[in-house]
C-alpha cells in the first residue's frame, strides 16, 4: 500500500455519530387514515412506496413475512391504512408499529424466555438487514449501524446488507442507523424482531445558498480540523474490537481469502510516542490458489495499512498544513451527517506537482471541526509512477501496473468523542506476461469494521501477543475454522462472494441466506 509523503502520505475521516435516545411524541393514528392507491393491481413493494409517497411515512420490514413481488388487488374505494397493508402481505399475524414516520413490519416474537432454572431472561437477537434509499430501492453500502450512546456497531457490506448480534442488555436500546446526505434512522431494538429486515432512508436535503459555500475558506477549515484533533479524538487510550477480512481475485474468482477477529490498543490522538497495537482474536484464511497458476497475488501488511489510514492518528498528506500548498481545495457542498451539517471540501494536487499525490472528497463537521469521512484515491493521472510501491517479488516474466488506488476512512461519534469506525481500501491491478497475448486482472480489497470500544484503564499487549501486522496476513493463518465467529460481530459477506466460495464447494453455512 501506498502512503509516503511528509513523512507519510495517510488517510481520513468519516461519518461523526451523533447518538441520541429516541423520544416518542403524540401523533396522529396513520394507520386509521383513509387512502385509495391510484391503481387497483399492484406488487407489494410498489404498493408500499406508493403509501410512502401518500402519507410521507418509510417501511421497515422483515423479509421473511413479506414478498416484495407478492400481487394483489386494491378496491377503488378509500379505505384504512391498517386493511390496505394487510392486502399488502395478505397475514393477519403481521403487526404494524408507528415510531417516529416509519411504519415497522413484523410477527410478535416472545420477549421473555424461560431458563434452566426457570428464571426469565431476555433472548438474544442476530439482527440482519438491508438499508435501502427510499425512492429508488437501491442498497446503501457503508452505512453505520449501532446502539446509540453505546460503542457496539457495524457497517453495510457493498450489497447494503448487515449482520449484528444484540444481547439482553441492549434490548432497551436505540438501533440507530447513518448515512452520508440521509436522514438518520432511530429504532428501538425492542420493536425489531430479528430475521432480515429491510430499512429505508430518506434523502436529507440543505438549501444552502451558493454564496454561503463560496465565502468559506477550505483551507481554514482544515486548519481548524487538524488543530482539533485531540479534543474530537480523545487523549487517552483506547481498546477496539473490530472485525478484519482481505481478499484477493482474480478476474471474478477469489485466490485468497482471509479474515479476523482482532483488538486495537489504540493510542492517543495527542501527542504520543507509543504506537496502536493489533492483537488476533480469531483467524481463518481460505485459499484457492492452483500449483498450476504462474502468478498468485498476496496482499501486502494490510493489517498495517488500515491503521495507517487513521487520518487523525497518522495525518494524511492533503489535510497536513505543511503540504496544503500541494493541492487546490474547493468547498463544494453542505451535507447532513448523523443529524448534524458537514462542509463537503474536494481536493486534487496541483498540475505543477510531480509525485503521484491523492484526490477525493472530505467531510468535516460544521459545528465541532471533526473530519467525520473521507474517500479518496491516487491521482489516476499519476498512478503508473507508483507500481513498485504495491508489488514485490514479482516474476520476472510479469509486469503489473495498478489500475486504481481507492481508499475510506470513517470514524463515529459516541457521546461527544470520535473512534475509528471503518477502513476500506480497494486497488485494482493489471499483470501482463512477456510473450502472452491476453492480461490477468487482479482486484484486491482489505476492510476494518470497529464493532465495540472500551475506554478507562486499558492495557497495551504484551510483545508476544501481537500480531505480524506488517507481513502478509494471509500466510501467518493456518486455515480455515468452521467454528469462527462463535459471540463475535463480524461484517455480511457480499452476495458475489458467497457465490464464488460456494462454487469452489467449501462449506460455509454461516455465509448461507
Amino acid at each position: 500500500m501506498w502512503l509516503t509523503g511528509s513523512e507519510t502520505r495517510r488517510g481520513i475521516l468519516v461519518a461523526g455519530f451523533l447518538l441520541m435516545t429516541l423520544t416518542l411524541f403524540p401523533q396522529e393514528n396513520i394507520l386509521e387514515r383513509k387512502l385509495r392507491l391510484p391503481d387497483n393491481s399492484y406488487r407489494a413493494v410498489r404498493a408500499l412506496n406508493e403509501v410512502s409517497r401518500l402519507t410521507g411515512y418509510v417501511f421497515t420490514y422483515d423479509t421473511q413475512i413479506l414478498n416484495p413481488d407478492r400481487s394483489f388487488t386494491t378496491p377503488s374505494i378509500e379505505i384504512p391504512l391498517h386493511q390496505l397493508l394487510d392486502s399488502v402481505t395478505g397475514d393477519s399475524t403481521v403487526k404494524y408499529s408507528i415510531i417516529g414516520k416509519h411504519i415497522i413490519l413484523y410477527r410478535e416474537s416472545p420477549t421473555v424466555i424461560q431458563s434452566q432454572s426457570g428464571t426469565q431472561v431476555m433472548p438474544s437477537l442476530m439482527l440482519t438487514g438491508r438499508v435501502t434509499d427510499v425512492e429508488t430501492g437501491e442498497p446503501l453500502q457503508y452505512a453505520t449501524i449501532g446502539i446509540s450512546h453505546r460503542g457496539k456497531g457495524t457497517v453495510t457490506n457493498s450489497n447494503g446488507d448487515f449482520i449484528m448480534k444484540v444481547t439482553e442488555e441492549w434490548m432497551n436500546d436505540t438501533l440507530s442507523i447513518s448515512y452520508v446526505g440521509y436522514i438518520n434512522r432511530f429504532i428501538p431494538v425492542r420493536s425489531l424482531p430479528g430475521n432480515s429486515m429491510v430499512f429505508t432512508m430518506e434523502r436529507d436535503f440543505i438549501p444552502i445558498p451558493e454564496i454561503i459555500i463560496r465565502a468559506q475558506d477550505p483551507q481554514y477549515i482544515i486548519r481548524k480540523a487538524v488543530s482539533s484533533i485531540a479534543s474530537n479524538y480523545g487523549t487517552t487510550p483506547a481498546l477496539l474490537t473490530a472485525f478484519y477480512r482481505e481478499g484477493v481475485y482474480r478476474k471474478k474468482e477469489p485466490q485468497v481469502y482471509s479474515e479476523a477477529v482482532i483488538q486495537i490498543w489504540k493510542s492517543p490522538y495527542a501527542r504520543s510516542l507509543l504506537s496502536d497495537q493489533i492483537k488476533v482474536i480469531r483467524s481463518r484464511k481460505i485459499e484457492n490458489i492452483d500449483m498450476k497458476d504462474t502468478l498468485a497475488v498476496r496482499l501486502k501488511a494490510g493489517l498495517s495499512s488500515t491503521m495507517a489510514l487513521d487520518g487523525m492518528r497518522q495525518i494524511f498528506d492533503f489535510i497536513d498544513p505543511e503540504s496544503l500548498n500541494s493541492y487546490y481545495y474547493h468547498l463544494t457542498d453542505i451535507v447532513t451527517i448523523d443529524g448534524e451539517n458537514a462542509y463537503v471540501i474536494a481536493f486534487e494536487q496541483k498540475e505543477w506537482v510531480e509525485d503521484p499525490l491523492l484526490k477525493g472528497e472530505i467531510y468535516i463537521n460544521v459545528e465541532d471541526n471533526a473530519v467525520v469521512l473521507a474517500e479518496f484515491e491516487i491521482n489516476p493521472n499519476h498512478i503508473s509512477k507508483i507500481s513498485e510501491t504495491f508489488v514485490s517479488r514479482l516474476p520476472r516474466q510479469f509486469s503489473m501496473k495498478p489500475e486504481y488506488v481507492r481508499y475510506r476512512t470513517r470514524y463515529r461519534n459516541i457521546d461527544g468523542r470520535y473512534f475509528l469506525s471503518h477502513v476500506r481500501g480497494d486497488l485494482g491491478f493489471i499483470a501482463k506476461g512477456k510473450n502472452r497475448i491476453f492480461n490477468s486482472r487482479f482486484t484486491v480489497f482489505f476492510e476494518l469494521a470497529v464493532t465495540n470500544h472500551q475506554t478507562g484503564a486499558v492495557d497495551r499487549f504484551d510483545r508476544d501477543e501481537l500480531a505480524p501486522a506488517y507481513s502478509v496476513f494471509s500466510r501467518s493463518i493456518t486455515g480455515y475454522d468452521s467454528e469462527f465467529w462463535k459471540d463475535f460481530d463480524f461484517l455480511k459477506p457480499e452476495d458475489d462472494l458467497i457465490e464464488a466460495l460456494s462454487r469452489i464447494n467449501l462449506r460455509l453455512g454461516e455465509y448461507g441466506d
